[in-house]
This record gives C-alpha cells, structure tokens and sequence, in this order.
C-alpha cells in the first residue's frame, strides 16, 4: 500500500500506516491466500444461511461476505480448530470428512441414515430418474389434506426397497432456504435421489395418516403424508399441553 500521502512521511518513503489500515491489507492478503488453496464448494465447514450471511461450522462463527469468511480460515481459531479435529479424528480411527455430509467419511448423521446417505459414497451410475404421480387427498371427516405420492423404478434390483424421510430446508444446500417449504426425499439406488418441495407444515405421524408402502411386482412405491389441522397445530403449540402423535 501506498502511504506516502500520510501526515508525518517524507515524499516517496512509503511512511507509517494505521492500525486499521495494517489490518485492512492483512486481512486482504488472507483473502488471495485462501482463493488460491480453498474452495469453498467442497469446504464441509462453510454453510450459507437464510439470511444471506456465510457461517463456519467448525468454529460457529457468522461472517458477512465470503472474504471474510475465507479470511477466517487462515485465522488462528481455525486452524487451531482444524488441528484439535484431525487429532481427534486420528484417535478415533477416522479419516478425511465426506464432503456431502460434512462429516468423517464412514459417519452416518442423523439426517441421512434413513436414506442411507451417510454410508461412504459407492461409484453406481445412476440410471435417472423414477417416474411418478402426485395427487392431493382430503380426509372427509377430519378434513385434513394430504399427498400421495406414486414412484415406478422398473429397474430397481431384487432385495432394494426405497426409502424416505423430510427434511428442513436449512439443511439441503441446492436452492436458497425458505421456511415456507421442506422437502421429501426418496432414494433408492442406483436411481437418482428425487426431492419434492412441500409445504412446512406439521405432519400427521400416526399409522394410518402416514404410511409407505412398496410393491416388488409392479415396481411401485406410494407414500402419503397427512398435515395436521390448523386447529391441531394452534393445540400442539399451546404451552402444557401434549398434542397427539
């Protein structure tokens, strides 16, 4: 940086820069840094929120642009952190992080072991997508809405049965958040994992509300989700009282 300009420095001596200055350069140059050795698509630890801003989920820091956050990766709190991982990882018998999960590779997060997700990654060429059918249900008595969902994998294997479960809209990275929305997934290899985008609205968990079931004869796989009432989601939100499951 040039500092001849500044108040006590002789003409072209560079003179004696401020501390905020100093720390404006520094944090600059930790910035190239990073750009050259990081990238931030397959960092586990980087998380961009609803709100625009960028997170490390190693140290649960928040920072406003990605040059900050990639600043704070060449930081001492990250770096210390990342050594304290590795050792612990290395005492445990665990290896490099999956950067699907953001967890050691061979750990099943919770999120993810319906589906079978967390397992390490096996190369299957995907054969596409499934074909399906969607169609909105009501209950006549209880009048709550619902949908079925209608999957065909006519390839599918002997012995695989597909899977599912919702997930938040925080937690997948393809698309912006929004709290509006979460997402059912259903995953059976070697087909692509298909996501639909439901309301976020709380689900009837009981038996004969939510149900899947899958047919080896015709290759079919239905699954019907049932949302509560509003009436039952007002109850269930209530202070001291306990809603139905």
């Amino acid at each position: 940086m040039d500092y001849q300009n500044r108040a006590g420095s002789k003409f072209g001596g560079g003179g004696v820069a401020s501390h905020s200055a100093t720390s404006a350069d520094r944090r600059e140059r930790l910035r190239k840094l990073a750009l050259e050795t990081i990238d931030l698509d397959k960092d586990p630890y980087f998380f961009r929120n609803h709100l625009g801003s960028f997170e490390c989920r190693l140290c649960l820091t928040v920072h406003q642009n990605d040059g900050s956050y990639l600043a704070h990766t060449q930081g001492k709190k990250h770096q210390t952190n990342l050594a304290r991982r590795a050792a612990r990882e290395q005492k445990e018998g665990k290896g490099e992080i999956d950067p699907n999960t953001g967890l050691p590779v061979g750990v099943m997060g919770a999120g993810f072991a319906a589906l079978g997700l967390g397992a390490p990654r096996r190369n299957l060429v995907k054969i596409g997508r499934p074909g399906y059918k969607i169609t909105k249900v009501r209950d006549p008595i209880t009048k709550q809405q619902g949908l079925l969902f209608q999957l065909q994998y006519p390839e599918l294997g002997a012995g695989v049965t597909p899977k599912w479960q919702v997930m938040s809209a925080f937690t997948q990275r393809v698309e912006e958040p929004d709290r509006n929305f979460q997402y059912l997934l259903v995953a059976a290899e070697p087909y692509e994992t298909c996501a639909f985008k439901i309301p976020a609205r709380e689900l009837d968990k009981r038996e004969d509300r939510q149900f899947s079931f899958w047919s080896p004869d015709s290759k079919d796989y239905w699954i019907q989700i049932m949302f509560m009432t509003e009436r039952e989601e007002r109850f269930n939100a209530a202070p001291g009282l306990t809603g139905r499951r």
